[in-house]
């Protein structure tokens, strides 16, 4: 009998400690997992609330933490009916004030407290202060998008669920809750990452106490808060730089309609700014406008768009030629300009004997025409698949990828065009910036990323956005040359115009057909800067424009400059 007492005994504390431990879970879920989502339930069940924040959602930010679609905070007109001493005459003198139906807004004080989001002009605002009606406040209202916001293409915009189809998959794809009518990712950043983006419940509000059966509590009055927590919600932490991308986009409003630039760390994965023209003002009060009123895709990313580089292919035959031992600096080729077959030189007298160094430099067509058929469309498939040519991958930004089969260099008739970047030959921005890193990183390729992860609500990383590992393209040696070779570009062949004053540059020109157009091209400038010890890659697309060398060297010069400034 004591031996079966015993047992029992250990038996029951046993199940008192599992029973213990069960209550301490499940006190711990109710006041630390979801302790802020259950107070805020329970404020709403006795609570009229008006969120104080445009949209519930964390915020896109540079690599410091700086918010890329410029928030900002204005006053708001927030109504309260229940503290109106007549709701259809305060409602209607308010429409009044604002310019707006009478009608609205009474309908929308039968539905309770609300928010009028259109914006307020000063004389609207002193009228407001001066009728002091009730239940009418001007309170601080957190708008997303500012009138001048960075990287809208990388951000991205919002719209609105408009299916049930939509709806139900958002809510399984994040397990958060959704209404049809919410604003959620369409494109972009505020797309790719909508789950983490998405939150649950306003950081900032204003709300009236009200009792069980509906009443307004008489005594707290209006209660505004500004720093509540939303754990659901996380930041979106990209690789560039605010400062930079101002910079970027400040040139290029002044010289690019059309086209895009990239600039990369130099010698690093990280994205430094990322920039496409024409661009759009995200803010969805302005979208409707630019959806229906502007010509031309103004929402197409050029920087992730499959282009035909130009010559800035040719670093890819230079540096396989270079490093299969093909040719040296002193092979020499010759060049008949226009009447050289089956691709005429761009120098309409011809180059004549040519050495392989002045070659690169000055971009000879009928040399590197050649040197395709010396190297053969093998060689030159796989030298531009090492240097990142055949993939479209950038870490954190899962963007879709579109048709690029290299393979298409080898078919028939394609090899000479092919040799000079035209044809089936075609390059996103960002890959030809990732492969001028490759030089610069002496010879190792560095997969380009734009996000480095997720930030909490005091900008923490708590989740890391790690790439592939850089692998080796080309031996140290040949990066060597080819940085030579590039410099020699900039000093006395093509591309002096994209040369940069004390600090020096190097890179390559480039200029691509465009279909239809006799005399326009897509013009490129691909290169780094400074010369020596070099922090920025720099990649310049200007649509529809001259050569690369009078189009996009200047652009370049004009970017790298101010940046090292």
């Amino acid at each position: 009998m004591p031996v079966l007492r015993n047992h029992r005994l250990e038996w029951s504390r046993w199940l008192l400690l599992l029973a213990f431990l069960a209550v301490t879970w499940h006190l711990y879920g109710i006041q630390v997992s979801r302790g802020a989502a259950l107070a805020t339930q329970a404020r709403q069940m006795n609570a009229e609330e008006v969120p104080l924040e445009e949209y519930a959602r964390g915020q896109i930010n540079d690599r410091s933490g700086i918010p890329l679609t410029g928030p900002y905070t204005a006053n708001g007109v927030v109504v309260f009916p229940q503290l109106m001493d007549d709701s259809r005459r305060d409602s209607i003198a308010l429409a009044r004030i604002l310019d707006l139906n009478p009608d609205l807004l009474t309908d929308k004080a039968i539905d309770g407290a609300y928010r009028l989001t259109a914006p307020l002009k000063t004389a609207q605002l002193k009228k407001l202060r001066q009728a002091d009606l009730p239940g009418v406040f001007l309170l601080p209202v957190s708008h997303r998008y500012g009138t001048s916001p960075l990287a809208a293409h990388v951000t991205g915009h919002l719209g609105k669920i408009d299916s049930i189809g939509q709806l139900d998959q958002l809510r399984s794809a994040s397990g958060k809750h959704y209404d049809l009518g919410d604003w959620v990712g369409k494109s972009g950043l505020e797309y790719f990452y909508e789950a983490q983006l998405k939150g649950q419940q306003p950081k900032e509000l204003a709300y009236l106490a009200l009792d069980a059966r509906g009443r307004l509590v008489r005594g707290p009055g209006l209660t505004v808060e500004t720093a509540n927590s939303d754990p659901a919600r996380r930041n979106v932490v990209t690789t560039i730089d605010y400062h930079l991308q101002q910079m970027v986009e400040d040139v290029m409003d002044a010289y690019v309609d059309s086209g895009a630039v990239v600039v990369m760390e130099a010698g690093s994965e990280d994205i430094l700014a990322m920039a496409s023209r024409p661009c759009f003002n995200p803010a969805p009060r302005y979208m409707e406008e630019t959806v229906t009123s502007t010509a031309g895709n103004i929402f197409l990313d050029r920087n992730i768009a499959l282009y035909q580089p130009g010559s800035i292919f040719k670093v890819v035959l230079a540096a396989a030629a270079l490093e299969t031992g093909i040719v040296e600096y002193g092979t020499e080729f010759h060049c008949d300009g226009l009447s050289a077959a089956p691709i005429h030189c761009w120098y309409e007298q011809g180059h004549g004997d040519i050495t392989f160094r002045q070659a690169f430099a000055q971009s000879c067509n009928p040399s590197f025409v050649r040197l395709g058929e010396m190297l053969g469309a093998d060689k030159i498939i796989a030298y531009a698949k090492a240097l990142g040519l055949g993939e479209q991958t950038i870490t954190g930004y899962p963007a879709k990828q579109t048709g690029q089969d290299l393979s298409q260099i080898g078919a028939a008739f394609n090899l000479p065009n092919s040799s000079i970047g035209q044809g089936p030959v075609l390059a996103t921005p960002v890959q030809l910036a990732a492969m001028i890193n490759t030089f610069v990183s002496g010879g190792v390729y560095y997969t380009p990323r734009l996000v480095k992860g997720l930030s909490d609500d005091k900008n923490q990383i708590t989740e890391f956005i790690e790439g592939p590992e850089p692998r080796r393209a080309l031996q140290p040696e040949t990066a060597r040359q080819l940085r030579e070779l590039m410099r020699l570009t900039t000093t006395e062949g093509t591309g002096k115009k994209a040369d940069v004053p004390v600090w020096g540059s190097a890179g390559k020109t480039g200029s691509a057909e465009v279909a239809g157009e006799d005399n326009l091209v897509n013009a490129w400038f691909a290169g780094y800067a400074p010369a020596d010890n070099p922090r920025y890659v720099i990649v310049v697309l200007a649509e529809n424009s001259r050569s690369g060398g009078e189009t996009a060297a200047p652009v370049f010069r004009a970017i790298a400059e101010k940046l090292l400034q």
